[in-house]
C-alpha cells in the first residue's frame, strides 16, 4: 500500500482503563472511496461511558462500611453497654450474638441507626470479644452478616467487706424455712428466666426513689459471719413507706412475697431486661399490669433479709445482674 495512503490515529495520553483503548480501536482503520481514513462511529463512545461509570460506581457501593459505636466506650465487667449499628444498606431486621446472648435490635428512624441494650456479666474476664450481627437487605431480601471485636476491662468495684447482722432464719433456716426458700427458688426460676420479645423501656432509665445510696454493687458482704456473693444491686436508705417509682415502661412481672427478697415487684422491661424492687412494706401493683416510668409500684420497708428498712433495686439481662447506678447513667434512645 503506498505510504500516501496509510493513516495512523493521533496517540492519545495513555487511558486510566486500558481496556477502554482497546475496545475503542480494536478495529484497523478502513479506508474510504477518497482514500481518506474512515473514524471511528460516534455511537462507540456512549458504550464506552456507561461501562466506565458502571466500573467506577460498584466499588464505591460496595466499600461502604458498617459501623458500630458502643456506650459507654470502655466495656466494663458487671456494666450494661448500648450497641448503635449503622448498616451498609437499608434493612428489614437486625440481630445480633454476644457472649452467647441473642439480640434483638431496634431501628431509630431520627437516627437512622440500630440499636439494642446488651451486658456484659460480673464473672466475664478481661479479654477480646466479638459481636455478630445478621441483618436482611430490605430490597433483596438477602442476608448480610458482619462481626466486630470489642475489648473487656475489669471494672474497679468496692472491696469492702460489710459486717451485717440478720435473723438466724436466714443464715440457719429450718426444714420448714429451707421449704419456703425451695418455692422462692423455684419461682425466681420460672420467672426471672424469660426472654420477651418485643422491647417496652423507652428512653433513659430514672432512679425509684430520691435518696442517697448505702451500698453498691459489687460489693462483698458478710452476714453473721458467712461470706455472700458479691451485692447484687444498689441499695437506697430510705425509711419505711417511701413510695417507689417504675424505672422505666414496662410489665409487672411479679408481685408477691419471696423468702429472702420479701415483698417485692419485677418489671419485664422486655427482651430480657428486668428490674427488681426488694424489702417493700406494701405493694400497689399486681403481675401482668402494665406500668410507666415514674408510676408508683410500692412502699418501701425491711422485708424478707433485711438489716432495716430500705430498699433494694437490681438489674438483670437475660439471667445477668447488672449495675444499676452504670443504667441510670446512660442516654438511651
Amino acid at each position: 500500500m503506498p505510504p500516501e495512503l496509510m493513516w495512523e490515529p493521533t496517540r492519545k495520553p495513555q487511558s486510566k482503563l486500558p481496556w477502554m483503548s482497546q475496545l475503542m480501536w480494536r478495529q484497523p482503520p478502513r479506508l474510504s472511496r477518497e482514500g481518506e481514513a474512515e473514524r471511528p462511529r460516534p455511537q462507540t463512545l456512549p458504550l464506552c461511558l456507561g461501562l466506565t461509570l458502571l466500573v467506577l460506581t460498584l466499588p464505591l457501593h460496595a466499600a461502604i462500611p458498617w459501623t458500630i459505636h458502643t456506650q459507654p466506650t470502655r466495656l466494663l465487667n458487671g456494666a450494661p453497654v448500648l450497641f448503635h449499628v449503622k448498616a451498609p444498606t437499608k434493612l428489614d431486621s437486625l440481630a445480633g450474638t454476644w457472649l452467647g446472648h441473642q439480640l434483638s435490635f431496634s431501628y431509630s428512624p431520627s437516627a437512622k441507626v440500630w440499636f439494642a441494650l446488651a451486658g456484659v456479666s460480673f464473672e466475664t474476664k478481661p479479654g477480646k470479644y466479638t459481636l455478630e450481627l445478621a441483618g436482611e437487605n430490605a430490597v433483596t431480601k438477602t442476608p448480610l452478616k458482619f462481626s466486630s471485636t470489642f475489648t473487656v476491662a475489669r471494672a474497679q468495684y468496692p472491696e469492702i467487706k460489710v459486717e451485717l447482722s440478720v435473723e438466724k432464719k436466714f443464715t440457719e433456716p429450718s426444714p420448714e424455712q429451707l421449704k419456703q426458700i425451695d418455692e422462692s427458688k423455684k419461682v425466681k426460676e420460672e420467672y426471672l428466666g424469660r426472654v420477651t420479645p418485643d422491647r417496652e423501656w423507652n428512653g433513659n432509665f430514672a432512679a425509684p426513689v430520691d435518696a442517697p445510696t448505702s451500698d453498691v454493687f459489687g460489693s462483698r458482704r458478710i452476714f453473721n459471719g458467712v461470706a455472700q456473693r458479691e451485692h447484687q444491686g444498689l441499695d437506697y436508705r430510705v425509711p419505711t413507706g417511701t413510695p417507689v417509682a417504675a424505672m422505666n415502661d414496662g410489665t409487672i412481672l411479679l408481685a408477691r412475697f419471696l423468702y429472702f427478697e420479701g415483698n417485692c415487684v419485677v418489671i419485664d422491661h422486655g427482651q430480657g431486661l428486668l428490674t427488681l424492687y426488694f424489702h417493700m412494706s406494701e405493694l400497689k401493683v399486681k403481675e401482668g399490669d402494665p406500668v410507666k416510668r415514674g408510676q408508683l409500684i410500692g412502699l418501701s420497708g425491711g422485708t424478707g433479709r433485711a438489716t432495716g428498712p430500705h430498699l433494694h433495686v437490681a438489674v438483670r439481662w437475660q439471667a445477668t445482674y447488672l449495675d444499676p447506678a452504670r443504667l441510670l447513667s446512660m442516654a438511651l434512645p
